[in-house]
């Protein structure tokens, strides 16, 4: 449905693994221990004298990393030798049908999965310790049973209600927006007094967020990306807490929650995130992510990325369903096998 890719070369041709992603030292001694985020960088700062995280900070280098950590490695946050040994070849081996697609000019699947650099990470969640995502509530599988969704298997079309938010090009929602999916992985971050925005390339959302403490979101509204307002912290490191949900989005969208995908988790108006942007080098980011839903979740998870400034990354246009005719071709064909299969069963 999603009908477009970014035309930049996935950052895993570079051919290597970047360091800040596998330091010897701990693959040999520890695999379980959270390193703490380095704190120690002073950006330079904007005009009016802000840290300046100004820039493009895509996430395609990131791809097939995990939201969620495969059971089998426990509390492990690190792969063993083996296991890295393994992303690095599945990541090698989809960046050379990238290149031979682009040598012999037969752009396909190759294109619409771009591969990310392997990296010694089993999951982007932090916590819980064993990187799986907290169990639904009771309310949350009733709410789950009622999501619909062109990912979710079985499921037959009638209306565009049969969709979620991003088959409707509406939104992908947050905090999903900010994980990495199989393309359009670009995101810009723009400052001016008083404000940040963050443009992200798939759906063409901005992010605007206030800055100031004393800023409250106005009373009764609500938004599909929610409110956000933020601060700075520790002189490197942006907080932005994100408040006022509309309570129709998903917080997952596929690409985000685990294997196979899925677009069923809800998200209800007392979502809560708090984000943490910390520069850690000139062109290096971690971004942290808490989250909370306690209607929809029995508890709350943390996830954390390494950001890479590539300022030649291009952002090109997402367009969705081109035409907008998918959502009718699924009510279509929907309908059409159905009538088929009653004509069978006459």
């Amino acid at each position: 449905m999603r009908l477009a890719w970014s035309a930049a070369l996935p950052a895993g041709l570079a051919g290597c693994a970047l360091a800040i992603f596998a330091p010897a030292t701990a693959q040999e001694t520890d695999l379980v221990t959270v390193p703490d985020v380095p704190r120690d960088y002073q950006p330079a700062t904007t005009e009016w004298g802000d840290p300046d995280l100004r820039g493009t900070w895509p996430i395609d280098h990131l791809n097939f990393t995990p939201l969620q950590r495969p059971a089998e490695q426990g509390n492990r946050y690190f792969l063993n030798e083996e296991e890295y040994a393994e992303r690095s070849a599945m990541l090698a081996a989809r960046g050379q049908n990238y290149a031979t697609e682009i040598e012999e000019e037969t752009i396909g699947m190759g294109h619409w999965v771009e591969p990310g650099d392997a990296n010694r990470r089993t999951s982007f969640l932090i916590a819980p310790a064993d990187g799986q995502l907290p169990a639904l509530t009771e309310e949350g599988q009733r709410l789950a049973a009622t999501k619909r969704s062109s990912y979710i298997a079985g499921q037959t079309y009638d209306t565009p209600l049969d969709f979620d938010t991003w088959d409707r090009c509406i939104t992908r929602g947050l905090p999903a927006s900010m994980f990495p999916f199989n393309y359009n992985n670009g995101i810009r971050i723009f400052q001016a007094p008083g404000m940040v925005a963050i443009q992200m390339e798939m759906v063409h959302e901005v992010r605007l967020i206030p800055l100031g403490e004393d800023y409250s979101a106005p009373h009764g509204n609500s938004f599909w990306l929610g409110q956000s307002r933020g601060h700075w912290e520790d002189g490197n490191t942006l907080v932005v807490e994100t408040t006022n949900f509309n309570g129709l989005g998903s917080p997952n969208n596929v690409g985000t929650w685990g294997s196979p995908p899925r677009n069923d988790v809800p998200q209800s108006e007392q979502a809560h995130m708090v984000e943490r942007f910390t520069m850690t080098g000139p062109d290096t980011i971690t971004y942290e992510v808490d989250y909370e839903d306690p209607e929809i979740l029995t508890g709350p998870w943390t996830a954390r990325l390494d950001w890479q400034r590539d300022e030649d990354y291009e952002l090109f246009e997402y367009a969705c369903h081109e035409g907008n005719v998918q959502i009718r071709g699924y009510i279509t064909s929907s309908r059409a096998q159905r009538e088929q299969a009653r004509g069978n069963d006459q």
